[in-house]
């Protein structure tokens, strides 16, 4: 038979349309494993020779014409996928012969990519959900937890205790500077005495040598609100000593955005570490639009020698506590200090007096109603509701000094979490589409049930596929995929994940582009996403034609 051109090696003109389309958009801004490895050096691989190859198989798993973005920001190939063990072994545009896998996925119209790595995923129930379910279904394989300064501590039994429990998808984790200096110097409101400096560089060279990827810090959160730049740069400078990587909330992403963006940028030029801004946001409408310049100063600092990049989910509202409303100097010593406070007239004026300036300029959004009650421990009933929904319940008046008031007392009932609608969408596509940024979900394990969650904790990634890329076309499928996956894995130094390359680990996420979307809502949260049918850890399929498999296959990643 005479030889002809391999049709994998050709312009595809049997792609999908919708396909074609999405990889096409302009960007608006970049013991069997080791025996396949073997036997393809031996048999001379070469992707597009125009000649039939020998296939080193049998595979375990075999992915058959599928679609394949592999990560680096490449157009889309078409080739089947053997994997054996937990490694990618073959990547076969001309194909893959019949019956080479011991199990196989038809995967014609399907998109195959490199399994996504969150680099903010809060991961503190992880040795109750092990499984990470709400994660795995969104096609991460890989998360990194202990963002915002808080971390496990000691990390070493941790992790120890997470490898023998078993983990449904890889997890790394990070230092975390407030656990660090709460165990130190608990809550007080003051800077460490040199003894004390020292012992907290000890808890971070233990956390890295323990297998830390780095330092985080929540300097927006108390106690690490108390500590100043020097602090925060001689921890850095332990983490930096041992191949780490510094990620920052910053000590404020509102009316002082630019402000943290300068001392996180500062650190990593003092401490000589690699910067991640996490979850990079804009909040408050007085600073709506100011992401222009706090990208401008990443783009400058990079040309000036620091190596920073960023993180960002793709919603217009942010989650954390409702302490978060309340000014640092009032939480000194913690929830009892704030209550302690308010006993004094003159002291709870001005408590007051900053919150109902929180509310109406920062995460407020000088609305009651734009602080969402999320998880409200004792009163369930409050869960989904408004601050203003609370004030109308109780007949208050919707005024911002009732919910200052209410603050307060959400405290002193014991907390509250809160969903604050308070980000525009315009910063939200600025930042996306900055070659600089990752896709990253700041999202927290959860199972149907548990709270009223932001629902990133269920369809982050999705929703960047679904809506950026397939609707408004906001980012081009390679692009997304690019920020999802080889872009993260550079910055935790993970050579062999994050790319569809030939000896790399088989974590992989097979999706349809036409239907791949989030379903989790603001008011509906909990609801998995749709359109991504399989999901492969470490060789193991873990979502099997969208149904979840309690395969823990994941492994604890120590740097």
């Amino acid at each position: 038979m005479p030889e002809s051109p391999s049709p994998a090696c050709s312009a595809h003109p049997d792609r999908p349309d919708r396909l074609t389309r999405l990889t096409n958009q302009q960007a608006p801004t970049p013991g069997r494993a080791l025996l396949g490895v073997a036997l393809l050096l031996l048999a001379g691989v070469a992707g597009c020779s125009g000649q039939a190859e020998t296939d080193p198989g049998p595979f375990d798993l075999v992915i058959r014409g599928a679609e394949i973005l592999d990560g680096t920001g490449g157009e889309a190939f078409r080739a089947d996928l053997g994997v054996t063990g937990d490694r990618i072994i073959r990547i076969a545009r001309e194909g893959i012969a019949p019956g080479a896998g011991e199990r196989e996925i038809v995967a014609s119209g399907l998109v195959v990519a490199p399994g996504f790595i969150d680099l903010h995923a809060h991961l503190d129930p992880l040795l109750r959900l092990p499984h990470s379910e709400s994660h795995v279904r969104q096609g991460v394989t890989t998360a990194l937890g202990g963002p915002d300064g808080s971390a496990p501590l000691p990390l070493g039994p941790y992790l120890d205790s997470a490898e023998v429990l078993g983990v449904g998808m890889n997890v790394a984790f990070l230092a975390g500077h407030n656990s660090i200096r709460r165990e130190v110097i608990g809550l007080d409101d003051r800077a460490p005495t040199a003894a004390e400096l020292e012992a907290m560089k000890a808890h971070v060279a233990e956390a890295m040598d323990d297998g830390a990827f780095g330092l985080s810090t929540g300097l927006r959160y108390i106690p690490g609100a108390f500590s100043d730049i020097d602090e925060v740069v001689a921890l850095s400078e332990v983490a930096a000593a041992r191949g780490g990587i510094y990620t920052s909330h910053l000590r404020d992403e509102g009316r002082e955005l630019m402000e943290g963006v300068g001392e996180a940028l500062e650190i990593g030029r003092r401490a000589g570490i690699p910067v991640v801004l996490t979850h990079h946001k804009v909040v408050g409408y007085p600073m709506w639009g100011s992401s222009e310049r706090t990208l401008a100063m990443v783009d400058s600092a990079r040309a000036a020698g620091t190596d920073v990049i960023l993180d960002q989910y793709p919603y217009t509202a942010t989650y954390t506590g409702i302490t978060i409303l309340i000014p640092e100097w009032a939480m000194g010593g913690g929830n009892a200090g704030l209550l302690a406070r308010m006993e004094d007239p003159v002291l709870a004026d001005s408590i007051l007096a900053g919150i109902r300036d929180n509310l109406i300029n920062d995460r407020g959004g000088n609305d009651l109603d734009r602080v969402q009650l999320a998880r409200v421990t004792w009163d369930p009933s409050l869960e989904g509701g408004s601050l203003g929904d609370w004030a109308d319940r109780e007949g208050l008046a919707l005024t911002m000094e009732t919910g200052a008031e209410l603050v307060v007392e959400a405290v002193r009932r014991g907390g509250v979490s809160a969903i604050y609608h308070a980000l525009h969408e315009d910063d939200v596509e600025r930042i996306m589409v900055h070659p600089m940024t990752a896709i990253a979900s700041d999202g927290r394990l959860v199972e149907p049930g548990d709270g009223h969650p932001h629902p990133r904790w269920y369809g982050t990634f999705p929703r960047v596929l679904g809506e950026y890329v397939r609707e408004r076309g906001v980012l081009t499928l390679p692009e997304a995929i690019r920020k999802m996956t080889s872009f993260p894995a550079d910055r935790l130094g993970l050579t062999d994940r994050g790319r569809i390359v030939e000896g790399a680990h088989a974590d992989l996420v097979v999706f349809d582009p036409a239907t791949v979307t989030d379903r989790a809502t603001f008011v509906e949260p909990h609801q998995y996403p749709e359109g991504i049918l399989w999901v492969v850890v470490n060789g193991v399929v873990t979502v099997e034609d969208g149904v979840f498999v309690d395969a823990r296959a994941g492994r604890v990643l120590r740097r």
